[in-house]
């Protein structure tokens, strides 16, 4: 953090608008901009950095908004609304998935996720979940997350079509015992109450026991990348089966 620190120090030449860059948290509370462009902004005439001392903006006007009891003149407002991804899957899927004889994944995942490779759900055939949990989490490339999982689930279901199933599950026996293999990790290595309010620790609040199992591959991203890869390329989907 010292060393990210120091990189707003060298490139912004205006000394107190570098010292107000400068991320005070510790690591991963945040994300530090990386861009390189990005602090080098700061160095032209029309860019201004409005300090609001962690308060937010306190008013919207007609000519742009106030901001410790002064009104800044702006011609643009861009609204960085942000993302969610800590909140229950189905606030953010808009949807309740229905599995076998009318079970909900609200209901399946109601005291903790449970998945194989966060892709397959034991009860929810032909249904593919593209997300980092359980998987390589979110300590990664997120995209990276998402291209593996879509090469795993076209490789499942070029599978099923050579074999002529109608139907592909994870069998309960396969999902506990990924599950099992995750909590064998360090758990959830972000989080802290040290951090302001964020989606890395729950804005704050106890997150609930159910949280334990938001974790990834105990041996870590690239190593999981591995495993699926050699796990897609057997052509055995062990674990899985096909009806």
């Amino acid at each position: 953090m010292e060393e990210i620190r120091a990189r707003a120090e060298t490139i912004v030449k205006d000394e107190e608008t570098a010292e107000k860059l400068k991320a005070w948290y510790r690591q991963l509370c945040k994300r530090p901009c990386f861009h390189d462009e990005y602090l080098e902004a700061f160095n032209n005439p029309n860019t201004h950095l409005v300090d609001t001392d962690g308060q937010g903006v306190e008013a919207i006007t007609d000519k742009g908004f106030v901001v410790a009891g002064r009104e800044y003149e702006v011609d643009c407002i861009i609204y960085a609304s942000g993302f969610e991804v800590g909140t229950e899957y189905r606030r953010r899927a808009g949807f309740d998935l229905t599995g076998r004889h009318g079970l909900k994944l609200s209901e399946a995942w109601s005291e903790g996720m449970r998945s194989l490779h966060g892709v397959h759900v034991h009860g929810f055939p032909n249904a593919f979940f593209v997300q980092p949990t359980q998987g390589a989490n979110l300590i990664s490339n997120v995209p990276h997350n998402l291209t593996e999982s879509g090469r795993t689930i076209a490789a499942v279901v070029s599978a099923a079509l050579e074999r002529g199933a109608k139907e592909v599950e994870v069998t309960r026996e396969a999902q506990e015992a990924w599950v099992e293999l995750l909590l064998t990790g360090m758990g959830r290595i972000v989080g802290s109450a040290d951090c302001t309010p964020g989606y890395y620790n729950n804005e704050g609040q106890d997150p609930g026991a159910a949280a334990r199992y938001n974790v990834g591959f105990p041996a870590g991203p690239t190593a999981f990348f591995r495993y699926l890869a050699g796990w897609r390329s057997s052509g055995d989907f062990e674990g899985l089966a096909f009806r």
